[in-house]
């Protein structure tokens, strides 16, 4: 019996496992989907499938840097143990030589790239549910370029709980630019300059410093110079220019930055699973939810 694309398809569907493993599973059954379904689930290869509504939280960020082109990435795992594993760190290197080769906009374009072993990214990672026994996700990447004329800044910290990946302009020091990152990575600043704040931001801030101020019971005619000073101060809180260097406390990022006769273009920083609502659970109903089945 012939083989199509679409009994291929409908197989994955149904038990997330790769696109070769389904051709394989129907061939060997002479196309029976149940048959075949059985021969994957016997292999251990449809457990992708069982993960699919599982939280993964954990993972890596990781950097790749290839002449005047990086990369940073970020896997996702279920838990910090996988992400130590062996076989997820090859993937996750796989992952971003490829991304950085191909440059897809975005992951969701880049699941439908073909690797150099003729499978797609959503098959590459298929295979290493099966094999690792978790629910995995590329969650996301940002890809940079440069000239010779300037310098990456690639620091990941914890082993890749948190990747950043600094664009020094103008200059080639390239410790002065991991510096930065790892300046980045600990004070988390939101951005390079003053002049990339919006004034609707600033405005709110200002709202809320006046209201503070005048709750304080300071007077009304003293309360505008203190708000710009406090301002100040939250200018210093969420850019980086503007934050004394973790480095030396005694010098501003800014005047570190213009010391290396350069300019801080950008700066990327990823921290594994921000943004991700992780599941709560209580070991205690565990528990009971195993003795009632």
């Amino acid at each position: 019996m012939k083989i199509t694309a679409q009994m291929v398809k409908e197989l994955r569907e149904k038990t997330g496992a790769g696109m070769m493993d389904c051709k394989k599973a129907l061939t060997s059954v002479n196309g029976d989907l149940e048959a075949a379904i059985d021969f994957l689930r016997e292999k251990g290869l449809s457990s992708a499938a069982n993960k699919a509504d599982r939280i993964a939280a954990e993972g890596t960020t990781y950097i790749l840097t290839e002449g005047n082109e990086a990369i940073l990435l970020e896997v996702n795992a279920e838990t910090d143990f996988v992400a130590k594993n062996e076989g997820f760190q090859v993937l996750v290197k796989e992952l971003a030589e490829h991304l950085l080769k191909t440059k897809p906009a975005n992951a969701e374009e880049a699941l439908e790239t073909k690797m150099s072993n003729g499978l797609s990214v959503a098959d590459q990672i298929s295979n290493a549910i099966a094999k690792i026994g978790e629910k995995l996700t590329l969650r996301r990447f940002e890809i940079r370029t440069k000239t010779d004329a300037d310098s990456f800044g690639p620091y990941l910290h914890m082993g890749g709980r948190i990747g950043v990946l600094v664009v020094l302009e103008g200059s080639t020091d390239e410790q002065a630019a991991k510096d930065i990152a790892m300046h980045v990575a600990a004070l988390n600043p939101k951005y390079v300059s003053r002049d990339q704040v919006s004034e609707e931001e600033v405005e709110r801030e200002k709202k809320v410093l006046t209201e503070q101020a005048l709750n304080e019971g300071k007077p009304e005619n003293i309360v505008a110079k203190m708000v710009e000073g406090r301002i100040g101060k939250y200018f210093e809180e969420i850019c980086v220019l503007d934050q004394s260097f973790v480095k030396n406390s005694d010098q501003k990022v800014g005047d570190f930055v213009k010391s290396t006769g350069g300019t801080l273009k950008e700066f990327i920083r990823y921290a594994v699973g921000e943004g991700i609502e992780k599941r709560e659970e209580n070991f205690a109903d565990e528990v009971m939810g195993q003795i009632n089945k």
